[in-house]
Formats: C-alpha cells, sequence, structure tokens
C-alpha cells in the first residue's frame, strides 16, 4: 500500500487547513504520486500545505496526478512543493502548472522543480499557471539545470508579468540555455512587478549577452520599490554594452538598500564598467553593495570611472568590490583608494584586487585613500601577485595605521616582492591598530628574512587585544632568528585563544623551533592552535624545545602540528611527545610527522 494508502487516508481528513507531508527517498512511483494527488483533492479545506517529495521516482503521469488533485484544493493560501530529483519532464511538469492555475487564492508559493528537464513546454506551463495566481505575494521559483530555453524563459516572463501584487521573489533558472531572447522574456515580465522590495535572480551560464542585459536592464528600471536585489549574472558573455544596459536599470532603482551584483567571467571592459558605475551612482541609499567583477578586462579607465560613480553613494556602510584578475595598474589603484576615502560612512570593506598590476605606486595610493576611512571596523583586502615590493607594503601600511578602529582585519599580500623592510613597515601600523581581536595576515611567498619577521613579532605585542590571529608567511627567508622573534612577540599576546601559524620553508632549525615554544608557552589562553612548519631543517633538539613550550600552553583543546620533512629523529619525537603529554586538556590532536632515525623510539 505505502504512499497510496496514505492518499487514501488523507482523502476523509475533509477539515485539514494544515499538512507537512515529508516523503523524500520513498521510491515513490507515478501510482503513489498519482493516489496521494486523489486523496489531496478531497482536503477543500487546506490552506497551508508542505509537500516534500524529492528523491523519487515520480515521472510525468504522476506528476499530473498531483497537479490533478492540488487543482481541488482552492482554498490554498500557502504551498511549498518539492519534487528535485524526479523524471516529471515536459509534460508532467506542464501538468502540474494546469492543476496549479486552480489555486488563484495563493499568496505564498515555493516551487522546487531543479535539473528535472522540464523544458520550454513545461516551463511554459508553469507560466501559465502563474499567470492565474495574480495574488501572490511570495514566490521562490527554483528551475536549476531544465534545458528551459529562450521559449520557457519567455513564457516565464509572461506569467510573471499578471503577479502585480509580488514583493518578495526568488527565480533560480541558472545553467537553463536561455539566452538573450530568454532573458529579455524574464526582464519584461519583471517590468510589471511593480511592488516587488525584494528580488533575487540566478541567471548564471545562460549565454544572455549584451542583449539579455538590457531587457533585464529594462525591467528593472521599473522596479522602482525595490530594497533589496541579488543579480547573480556571472559566465553570460556580457559586454560593455550589456554591462552599461544594465547600470542604467539599476540606475532607476533608486530606493535600494542592499545591492549584490554578480558580472564575473563576462567580457566587460573600461566602457562597460564606467556604464555600470553611472548607474550605480544613482542609488545614493545604498548601504550595503556587493560587486563582482573578477575575470574581465577592466582597466584603469574602467577602474576610475567606477570608483568616482561609487563615491557619490555615500551612505554605503558595507562595500565588497571584486576586481580580481583584470587590467588594473597603479594609475586606478590610487583612483579607487581616493574615491573610497569620500564613503565615510564605511564600517565594513572588502577590496580583492589580486592578480592585478598594481606595484608599489598603487598600493601607496590606495593605502593614502584608506586612512580616510576611519570608521573601518572590519577590513578585508587582498592584493595578492600584484608586484607589490617594500615601497608599496610601506606606503600601503602608513595608510591602514590610521584604521585605528579596526578590530577585524584580513590582508593578503603574498606572492609579492615584500622584504624586510616592508613587513617591518607592515610592523608598524599594525601596532597602531590596538582595537584588532581578529588578524589574517598572509604573506607567503615574499623575501621576508629574520628582521623582517622579528619586526612584526614585535608589532604583534601591541595587539594586546588579539583574540584570534592567522598569520601565514611560508616560503619566505625567516630563519632561526625571525621566528624567534615572531615567538617573543607572541608571548606578549596573551588573550590569544585561537592561533594559526603557516611557516613551511623558512630555513627554520632547533634554535628557531625551541624559541618559537618559549614565546607559545607564555600564551596561556591558548585553546585552539594550528602550526605548520614541514620542510624546515628542525632536529631533535628543536622538537624538544618546542614539545617543552607547548607543555605550558595547559588549555590547549584542538592541536594540528605539522612538522613533516624536517630532520627529526627519535629523541625529538619522545621530546615532543613529553611536552604534549602535558596538554592535558587536549581533546582534539592531529600530528604530522615523520621520523629520520627510528631507533630507540
Amino acid at each position: 500500500m505505502g504512499v497510496s494508502g496514505l492518499g487514501s487516508g488523507l482523502a476523509n481528513c475533509i477539515n485539514l487547513s494544515n499538512l507537512t507531508l515529508e516523503l523524500e527517498k520513498n521510491e515513490i512511483d507515478d501510482q503513489g504520486a498519482s493516489c496521494l494527488g486523489s486523496g489531496l483533492g478531497n482536503c477543500i479545506n487546506l490552506s497551508n500545505l508542505i509537500l516534500q517529495l524529492l528523491y523519487n521516482e515520480i515521472g510525468a503521469m504522476g506528476a499530473s496526478g498531483l497537479g490533478s488533485g492540488l487543482g481541488n484544493c482552492i482554498n490554498l493560501s500557502n504551498l511549498s512543493l518539492e519534487l528535485q530529483n524526479n523524471q516529471i519532464g515536459e509534460e508532467g511538469a506542464s501538468d502540474l502548472g494546469s492543476g496549479l492555475a486552480n489555486c488563484i487564492n495563493l499568496s505564498n508559493l515555493t516551487l522546487e522543480l531543479d535539473s528535472k528537464k522540464i523544458g520550454a513546454i513545461g516551463t511554459s506551463g508553469l507560466g501559465s499557471a502563474l499567470a492565474n495566481c495574480i495574488n501572490l505575494s511570495n514566490l521562490k521559483l527554483y528551475l536549476y539545470g531544465n534545458q528551459i530555453g529562450d521559449e520557457g524563459a519567455s513564457s516565464l516572463g509572461s506569467g510573471l508579468a499578471k503577479c502585480v501584487n509580488l514583493s518578495n521573489l526568488i527565480i533560480h533558472v541558472d545553467s537553463n540555455q536561455i539566452g538573450d531572447e530568454g532573458a529579455s522574456g524574464l526582464g519584461f515580465g519583471l517590468a510589471n512587478c511593480i511592488n516587488l522590495s525584494n528580488l533575487t535572480l540566478y541567471l548564471y551560464s545562460n549565454k544572455i549577452g549584451n542583449g539579455g542585459a538590457l531587457g533585464l536592464g529594462s525591467g528593472l528600471a521599473n522596479c522602482i520599490n525595490l530594497l533589496n536585489l541579488v543579480l547573480q549574472l556571472y559566465s553570460n558573455q556580457i559586454g560593455d554594452e550589456g554591462a552599461s544596459d544594465l547600470g542604467s536599470g539599476l540606475g532607476k532603482c533608486i530606493n535600494l538598500s542592499n545591492l549584490t551584483l554578480n558580472l564575473n567571467s563576462n567580457q566587460i571592459g573600461d566602457e562597460g564598467a564606467s556604464g555600470l558605475g553611472s548607474g550605480l551612482g544613482n542609488c545614493i541609499n545604498l548601504s550595503n553593495l556587493e560587486l563582482y567583477l573578477f575575470g574581465n578586462q577592466i582597466g584603469d579607465k574602467g577602474a576610475l570611472g567606477l570608483g568616482s560613480s561609487l563615491s557619490k553613494c555615500i551612505n554605503l556602510s558595507n562595500l565588497t568590490l571584486i576586481f580580481g584578475q583584470n587590467q588594473i595598474s597603479a594609475i586606478s589603484a590610487s583612483g579607487l583608494g581616493s574615491d573610497l576615502a569620500n564613503c565615510i560612512n564605511l564600517s565594513n570593506l572588502t577590496l580583492q584586487l589580486y592578480s592585478n598590476q598594481i606595484g608599489d605606486e598603487g598600493a601607496s595610493g590606495l593605502g593614502f585613500g584608506l586612512k580616510n576611512c576611519i570608521n573601518l571596523s572590519n577590513l578585508t583586502l587582498n592584493v595578492g601577485s600584484n608586484k607589490i615590493g617594500d615601497g608599496g607594503a610601506s606606503g600601503l601600511c602608513s595608510g591602514l595605521a590610521n584604521c585605528i578602529n579596526l578590530s577585524n582585519l584580513n590582508l593578503y599580500l603574498n606572492r609579492n616582492q615584500i622584504g624586510d623592510k616592508g613587513a617591518s613597515s607592515l610592523g608598524s601600523a599594525l601596532a597602531n591598530c590596538i582595537n584588532l581581536s581578529n588578524l589574517e595576515l598572509n604573506v607567503d611567498e615574499n623575501q621576508i628574512g629574520s628582521m623582517g619577521a622579528s619586526g612584526l613579532g614585535s608589532a604583534l605585542a601591541n595587539c594586546i587585544n588579539l583574540s584570534n590571529l592567522t598569520l601565514k608567511a611560508a616560503s619566505n627567508k625567516i630563519g632561526d632568528e625571525g621566528v624567534s622573534g615572531l615567538g617573543s612577540g607572541l608571548a606578549k599576546c596573551i588573550k590569544l585563544q585561537n592561533l594559526t601559524l603557516s611557516l613551511s620553508r623558512n630555513q627554520i632549525g632547533d634554535e628557531g623551533a625551541s624559541g618559537l615554544g618559549y614565546g607559545l608557552g607564555n600564551c596561556i589562553n591558548l585553546s585552539n592552535l594550528e602550526l605548520y612548519l614541514y620542510y624546515n631543517q628542525i632536529g631533535d633538539e628543536g622538537a624538544s624545545g618546542l614539545g617543552y613550550g607547548l607543555a605550558k600552553c595547559n588549555n590547549l583543546s584542538t592541536l594540528t602540528l605539522n612538522v613533516g620533512s624536517n630532520k627529526i629523529g627519535a629523541i625529538g619525537a619522545s621530546g615532543l611527545g613529553q611536552g604534549l603529554a602535558n596538554c592535558i586538556n587536549l581533546s582534539n590532536l592531529i600530528l604530522f610527522l615523520r621520523i629520520q632515525n627510528k631507533k630507540g623510539l
């Protein structure tokens, strides 16, 4: 009997008003789904229904049966129907839509049909159903990977055009080959949804091109009541013209307060970035903006134009700008810094400029601008792989030294050309940030030696409020003296609870490992420690010294220690073990160790 019996039982529950059925992974086939639908069809007083049928074996006939049953539930106001990972196909989706078309009192609808190849015909049926549901205020529609094409997307848009009372809309039609015509059709529908306040639209990997971006922009221009917008448009072959048209449409959404716009991996150049910025500059009520432009073709002119426009958004408190892998040089990086200085209300900033060409001049200019952002409390700055040397690091850090209200800092300077002087300057800047509680610093693959590492250590000693620290300095030239100096600095960070140190490939020997261990021994509040020292020159004495220091970390509960590929023998392993034996509160231990001489272990 199974679900068929369940359906028969429900048929007698004619007074049901609220029903939740969680029936995923039950091998329900067409007959079972049809019987379930027949039963639900008798529950004419249902107002709230949650039906979870994902991961079953329902085909077109079963979906048709469900639709037929739901079509009798004319009093439904709230419906959530999850059918992903079945095999309902075009016919099933179309018939399901025919049933839903009768549910004219729906105000809240969630429909999940991901990856079921419902195609244009099935989507058209769903669009027709939506056209009848004119009382919808909240709609969530998940149609990922369904081969709906341009015709299906346009039909969906036509249906949405009738849903004039929508205030909240989430649509996932990513990876559906909808093209420019389909995207334009969706835009046409959105143009009629003038009461929308919250919109989330996933359209990535659809080859919508410039034409599709124009259609979307035109539609969004009518949604003047939008407060919150998420647009995922990455990998869509959008160029300059499309980005400009999209910006023009967004510029009409003057009430926007929160915007996430993902245009990664398109074909946007200077003109497109400037045009996009011009539109965003009109969104003066924006308080939160996330803009993703990774992997385009934006150069100095485009970055300067975009930055200049964003400087008009003076109410921004949270800003994320992803500019990685473009063609940005020193000129635009400096300009961007100056523009950010005008965003005087910024408290949270994420700026990613990795894999560009900003160099020393650009890094210094960026720092000059950031020094005016005195209200910043959270900063993530990624300028890795940018040919920044000591001068650039010093200039950047002189700006950061003014950000005295920072409590959280994530700074990525990996794969540059920073030496001792730059590292010391970085340390001096951090020493001014006395309110830092969380710090992540990545200087992997630079040219930092013992002096620079010691300078960093001395500076960290002034960050007395640090509770969480991640320091990645692998593949430098720190050596024994440098790591000992680093340990001395850490010894004064007595509030540290969580510490990650990555110091592999740094020519560290016994003296350095022992010095680091001594410093860590003073961090008596440490509860979580990750220490990566592989590919160095640590022997028995260093391993024992490290163990001796760790033995004093009585509050350690979680430890990850990687000292593989060193010169540690049986004596060193024993010394390390004796130290760990004193860490009586350890509950989680991961140890990477390859012993060189196992005799006497």
